[in-house]
């Protein structure tokens, strides 16, 4: 029994020790979004989709809630925004060609379309990122609409 106390005492050292450390967060501006909101032109309604329900995974701009204040929460969750911006980072939109910009929007139809995207694991502690059948719906023509502006795509009959 002795020895039980003692790790569970050595384990509350380390949890407490670990809270003074923490990965470097993604807090830069909703700014560097500049580039993708001049050239995809989302509506009212899309752009508050996009800030509520993509943004924080897939910008250089996370809102971080107050759980990620606590270790190892803070290591999970910058592996998920580091996760969500190596597959579309909305702020470096203007670094991607077009063939890629069409590729990611494409991408985003597909994952919004079959709910796969916001993940449950975030619309669990963000209500307000659950897609309503019509926020689905504005996104994915928002999406088609600009993917004809680029040009590799037929215009819709």
């Amino acid at each position: 029994m002795k020895i039980l106390k003692k790790i569970l005492l050595l384990l509350l050292v380390v949890f407490v020790i670990a809270q003074f450390f923490g990965p470097d967060k993604n807090e830069g501006s909703l700014e560097s979004i500049t580039a993708f909101t001049n050239e995809t032109k989302p509506s009212d309604e899309v752009m508050a989709t996009l800030k509520t329900a993509c943004f924080d995974c897939h910008s250089n701009s996370t809102r971080y809630p107050w759980y990620n204040n606590i270790t190892p929460v803070n290591y999970w969750l910058a592996d998920h925004v580091n996760h969500g911006k190596g597959h579309l980072n909305f702020s470096e939109w203007d670094s991607y060609s077009v063939k890629k910009k069409d590729h990611k929007l494409d991408e985003v139809i597909e994952m919004v379309e079959e709910k796969e995207m916001p993940l449950p694991s975030y619309t669990w502690t963000h209500g307000d990122a659950k897609l309503t059948d019509k926020q689905i719906e504005d996104l994915i023509s928002w999406a088609k609409l600009t993917r004809v502006g680029y040009g590799l795509q037929p215009k819709p009959q």
